[in-house]
């Protein structure tokens, strides 16, 4: 049985982690109770999903709230409301693992092309360190776009959650942002395209998988909306990647740790057209079936 593990933020509690069935969502634990680390510490467990399976158990005749109204409520330290499904890990990213980003990054390239056609075809995937917790957006809370930028566009992915054992535990919506002119400019700037503040966003909830495949088949939306009215929207599945989950998780993990666990996000296979650009005040929509809807707002500049 999948099970879907949530965020959200309580007035006077603080951070909550919570599991939903149908459309209410029941407390497991606090970030205060588990000193921060609750997503940390479950993905020590040899079999997460049992564990809170059998605290769901327990929880289901308990109190609980309506999902849609975590989902609804805007980032407001007064309002109960989603926040990002992370606590201690890092936030990878795989790069041209479907063939419509191969030929987006390198069209953007200057000069550069040939490395995203031969790492397209190689047994190596592109990965690359995407975000802290700290840089990670949660549901309805701004993304950003670069000052330094003027082609900005969001990616949408499957993000996996990943045990330190590299363990495929379950599945969320990510939001890679990316400034396309500084990564086309020259490769050696990828750090400065992807990896910033509030570069990535992550929810709205995680769907544990109790029996992970190989690949499994999400459909992925993105729709963007600027001034009331849709500005771009595409779609794809995740069997039109070329590379598995499996395959990117055992890259991940060559020759490195991740104590806390790890999200990956997986590449995109949907990018706006090169006369797209995002703009302040859009509003980012990314749909993933059996997971939901990431929403964030567009910002650029200031101090938000």
């Amino acid at each position: 049985m999948a099970m879907r593990l949530v965020h959200y933020y309580v007035p006077g509690t603080g951070g909550v982690w919570g599991l939903m069935e149908f459309d209410r969502v029941y407390q497991v634990a606090t970030d205060q109770g588990s000193g921060g680390a609750f997503l940390a510490s479950l993905l020590q467990l040899p079999k997460p999903l049992d564990a809170l399976m059998t605290a769901y158990a327990d929880l289901q005749h308990g109190p609980s709230l309506l999902f849609d109204d975590l989902l609804a409520a805007p980032v407001d330290l007064h309002t109960t409301h989603l926040l990002a499904p992370i606590d201690h890990q890092e936030v990878w990213a795989a790069g041209v693992t479907y063939q419509r980003s191969k030929v987006a990054r390198m069209e953007e390239s200057l000069g550069g092309g040939s490395f995203y056609d031969r790492v397209y075809d190689a047994p190596r995937p592109e990965l690359f360190l995407k975000a802290t917790p700290s840089r990670v957006s949660g549901p309805n809370a701004p993304v950003r776009i670069r000052e330094d930028a003027a082609w900005n566009v969001p990616e949408p992915e499957v993000a996996l959650l990943v045990s330190p054992r590299g363990k495929l535990i379950g599945y969320t919506v990510g939001n890679d942002m990316s400034s396309r002119d500084i990564e086309g400019e020259n490769p050696l700037y990828l750090p400065q395209a992807k990896m910033y503040r509030q570069a990535a966003g992550l929810g709205p909830v995680i769907l544990l998988d109790p029996d992970p495949v190989d690949r499994r088949p999400l459909d992925i939306t993105l729709t963007i909306e600027r001034a009331g009215a849709v500005a771009f929207t595409g779609s794809t599945n995740t069997n039109q990647m070329k590379r598995t989950f499996t395959e990117l998780i055992s890259w991940l993990m060559k020759d490195n740790v991740f104590p806390h666990g790890a999200f990956l996000m997986t590449g995109t296979g949907v990018v706006p057209g090169d006369e797209f650009t995002l703009l302040p005040g859009d509003l980012v929509n990314i749909t993933i079936s059996e997971i939901g809807t990431l929403r964030n707002l567009v910002v650029q500049g200031g101090s938000i």
